[in-house]
């Protein structure tokens, strides 16, 4: 028979509290996001003001896996001569000094304003584009009227994407009119800067480009008839069949192949040309004296710190209970940054400690690496890391790559060891670079070659890296070298 009673039991539990909710979405946050973040926490909480003058904010670590010789020192790429105990220091930050004290009295909001002056708001739209000559074009109202519909039906890449019927039907009820009015119209389009605007089909776009050309210009007449019913063939490099379909020469051919190969494909895309995104790295990895070092950006660290004369003025009364809540919350904010900060430079100096080889030598030589690995070095949890490398970046001699970069499955290799997938794909393509273009090698060649290396990969995996890497099939190479 059950009856109630009383048990006392010890257990242990993670309660996500307020403070480690902010803490886990500042480290999963980007360098924009964070920065968005701070601005409005500034703006909401009266305990928080922005630094003027930074000096020594950032973190600066020294690698020192090898001692440089004299001769090398500077040289990012020189392999080492001996080995030595992998050893950290602290150092001044001289890259946040640079990066927050440029002129005197900066501010947050200075930085809103550097990045302002990178981006180019000049640039012009595609439809901006064509509407401009419209207006110099000698077009009657009701010509103006379904050419400015016809501009709006160009994609970026400069082609119609709307049926002639479609354009009618909108223009309606201002302006009646039937698809074959639409199209007299779209052949004044047609006529705009750049030319092969307005075209339905590659093909067509290409013959207008042609077009433009001189009438007396040796193999144009080949070439719009290429443009126009045989770019299957040219695309698919089958020039002896286009050879026999047009009844020509092989000189001849090759300088109306030539033609075509001079147009562009996507006329639009000169105009509308997508806006550069610019990465701003959170870490730097660079050589010097000592051997490799690792350091936060210190453009990127929040320039916020407590308002201490608020802080002060509150005193140790109970009233003010909303400045007090404000104060525990900037408090949190700044521990919480404080956090985001440790743990990114933690991660990056092991990465740092496991990939050398990398920065060294190249991709041939990365190391197999998962989140765990990092997760054991520096005693945390995988999801932790996993939140601080996503979207963030590294700058190294190599170039700028996004944390999550250095992490690669393991390719087992023969003497028991392993090589990461990012190495093998590095293998392959340095394989099929330096191959006889008479004789490309297949992927069970490939997958010989790997295997004396001592990496052991079914040829299946090879084609699956080869394709990623977009390099064609043996076959394919070799006829295209044969052409």
């Amino acid at each position: 028979m059950l009856k109630p009673s009383l048990q006392l039991r010890l257990g242990q539990q993670l309660t996500m509290t307020p403070q480690l909710q902010q803490a886990i979405r500042l480290l999963q946050m980007p360098t924009l996001e964070l920065q968005a973040h701070i601005r409005e926490q500034l703006e909401s909480n009266v305990m928080l003001e922005p630094i003027e003058d930074i000096e020594g904010t950032g973190t600066f670590e020294s690698l020192e896996p090898h001692p440089m010789p004299e001769e090398r020192r500077g040289d990012a790429a020189a392999p080492p001569e001996r080995d030595s105990t992998v050893e950290v220091e602290v150092l001044d930050d001289g890259w946040a000094e640079r990066g927050s004290s440029s002129t005197s009295g900066d501010s947050w909001r200075d930085d809103d304003d550097r990045q302002a002056d990178l981006a180019d708001e000049a640039e012009e739209s595609l439809q901006d584009h064509l509407t401009g000559q419209l207006e110099f074009a000698n077009l009657d109202p009701r010509q103006r009227g379904i050419a400015r519909a016809i501009v709006d039906a160009i994609n970026d890449d400069g082609y119609l994407a709307d049926s002639l019927e479609a354009i009618a039907d909108t223009l309606k009820p201002e302006i009646v009119c039937d698809a074959a009015e639409v199209e007299n119209v779209l052949a004044l389009v047609q006529t705009l800067d750049p030319p092969g605007i307005g075209a339905r089909s590659v093909s067509e776009s290409l013959t207008l480009q042609l077009q433009l050309l001189d009438p007396d210009t040796p193999g144009l007449a080949l070439a719009v008839a290429i443009a126009a019913k045989h770019l299957d063939l040219l695309a698919d490099r089958e020039l002896t069949l286009l050879r026999r379909e047009l009844l020509t020469t092989d000189d001849e051919l090759e300088t109306a192949v030539a033609l075509v190969r001079s147009c562009h494909p996507r006329p639009g895309s000169v105009i509308s040309s997508a806006k550069a995104q610019y990465v701003v790295p959170d870490v730097f990895v660079r050589r010097t004296d000592r051997g490799w070092s690792v350091e936060i950006n210190g453009s990127t660290l929040p320039r916020v710190q407590l308002n201490q004369g608020y802080a002060d003025a509150l005193g140790r009364g109970s009233g003010h209970s909303s400045l007090r809540s404000q104060l525990q919350e900037a408090r949190w904010l700044l521990k919480s940054l404080e956090i985001r900060n440790e743990t990114l430079m933690k991660v990056a100096r092991s990465i740092v400690e496991r990939q050398t080889a990398f920065l060294e030598h190249g991709e041939e030589q990365m190391r197999p690496m998962i989140l765990k690995d990092i997760a054991t070095a520096i005693e945390m949890h995988e999801s932790t890391i996993s939140r601080v490398t996503s979207s963030k970046y590294m700058h190294t001699p190599r170039g700028v790559f996004e944390l999550k970069y250095f992490f690669s499955s393991q390719v087992e290799a023969a003497d028991g060891g392993g090589a990461s997938s990012t190495a093998v794909r590095a293998k392959i393509k340095k394989l099929v670079r330096e191959e006889d273009a008479a004789a490309p090698l297949s992927d069970s060649r490939l997958a010989e070659l790997l295997a004396d290396e001592g990496i052991a990969v079914a040829r299946r995996t090879v084609a699956k890296y080869r394709e990623a890497l977009g390099i064609a099939p043996s076959n394919e190479r070799k006829r295209h070298a044969d052409k």
